[in-house]
């Protein structure tokens, strides 16, 4: 059993919190909400600060819901968003809300003989059946429009000239109303979620008040940023996925690897589950030997593992070494051609065909003459640069400007040529 406020609050995850919120914890099991927007069938690592929320909720000691809009992923959260959002239809929203549900089992355990057990609701099963004329008459007759119209992420919207739709503006009552559902009919006093949020979850604790006299409490987490103010959890490919379909293992491992050092002392507290000691133990040895990223792996390591598998970790460290460090032509080959093609993106690549590769007599002839001058520029250069034991080929070095053209293919298709300690170059056998 955790304090959880207290826990949130050493790993940098409060931003604020209401009144009461640490003597309602003391009572007992406490319930508590967080929602997901189902705007794609996977998550992405942006919502990964939400996710450990409920984990360390859930490892407090207390229950975790975890709720996906089905109903309001058919309007669109406006907070904060310049425009109106594509409206989405049924069948996607619950093709998405599947692949979440998938994704959140790896953090939160939904075993129901468990006390605490994580629960996934959808709000879309309440909002159906609510009729315009029922919803505006029983619960829009409890908050004013002058109470809608105060909130920032409303206020913004409107000064910045591009407007809102009722649509839109409608939101933050339905997901007042998801609080206030969940309160009376799964005992749940507790909405989470990040900074941009907490205009949302007052509007649901005031519902709660007005309709049911009850209390609420809202509890947020900050909108997390990189030290160079660049949006986390965006690269220049788009958003880190957690679906390997969308993110393979390879690059969701090289991202947590290469944040900054001023970002990982950050990161390793909200996306770790490693006590204080370990953490400023890592700190510590980081600082010693910065070269060394001890953070970074450390990060990259657990993320890898809790969001694919150990064995996908292992895979990932394997195809970094290839072109980073020391490994061999068994690490090469057991590579698929995705992440051997992720490893190897941008290097020069040059297309033989297989009639022309099975006819070439030696290697000289392969790299200084088929591969079209972009290996080498003549066969004198390549035969020179072999002979100096410069050149291999699938990480074996060429010992012999003699030695036959034809390797062992990689993938069955691939060869990958080395010119120094780091030019690399794709052979494509086709």
């Amino acid at each position: 059993m955790k304090d959880f406020i207290a826990e949130l609050q050493w790993r940098g995850m409060l931003h604020d919190m209401m009144p009461g919120i640490e003597e309602q914890l003391k009572k007992g099991i406490s319930s508590a909400y967080l929602g997901f927007d189902p705007t794609a069938d996977s998550l992405h690592i942006g919502h990964l600060v939400g996710v450990m929320t409920l984990l360390h909720f859930q490892r407090a000691g207390h229950k975790p819901i975890a709720l996906v809009g089905g109903a309001t992923g058919m309007i669109g959260d406006p907070s904060f968003k310049s425009a109106e959002r594509n409206l989405l239809d049924a069948d996607t929203i619950n093709h998405n809300i599947a692949g979440i549900q998938k994704q959140l089992a790896k953090f939160l355990d939904f075993d129901a003989k468990s006390d605490n057990a994580a629960e996934l609701v959808n709000n879309y099963d309440w909002m159906k059946d609510f009729s315009f004329i029922e919803f505006i008459r029983e619960v829009g007759k409890h908050i004013t429009v002058n109470y809608m119209m105060s909130k920032d992420s409303v206020k913004k919207r409107l000064e910045g000239g591009t407007g809102m739709s009722f649509t839109e503006f409608s939101y933050q009552l339905i997901q007042g109303y998801d609080f206030y559902h969940l309160w009376k009919n799964n005992n749940c006093s507790i909405q989470l979620g990040g900074s941009d949020q907490w205009g949302n979850i007052v509007t649901g604790t005031e519902l709660v008040r007005r309709m049911g006299g009850g209390t609420a409490y809202a509890v947020t987490v900050p909108l997390i940023t990189k030290s160079d103010g660049t949006k986390f959890g965006k690269t220049e490919g788009g958003s880190v996925w957690l679906d390997p379909e969308k993110t393979s293992p390879y690059h969701f491992y090289q991202f947590w690897l290469n944040v900054a050092d001023e970002d990982a002392s950050k990161y390793i507290r909200i996306f770790t589950l490693m006590e204080k000691e370990q953490v400023e133990a890592l700190e510590k040895e980081h600082a010693e030997a910065p070269h060394l990223r001890a953070l970074q792996k450390a990060i990259a390591k657990e993320v890898t593992i809790r969001v694919h598998s150990e064995a996908d970790y292992e895979a990932a460290v394997k195809a970094s070494e290839i072109l980073f460090g020391k490994s061999t032509t068994e690490d090469l080959a057991s590579l698929n051609e995705r992440t051997l093609l992720e490893v190897f993106d941008g290097v020069p690549q040059v297309e033989i065909s297989k009639a022309v590769y099975e006819a070439t007599e030696n290697v000289v002839d392969l790299l200084g003459e088929h591969a079209q001058g972009v290996v080498f520029s003549s066969k004198g250069e390549a035969r020179k640069m072999i002979q100096g034991g410069g050149v291999s080929i699938n990480k074996q070095k060429v010992a012999d400007v003699n030695e036959a053209a034809q390797y062992p293919l990689l993938q069955g298709k691939y060869l990958l040529v080395q010119k120094g300690k780091k030019n690399y170059f794709l052979l494509k056998i086709v």
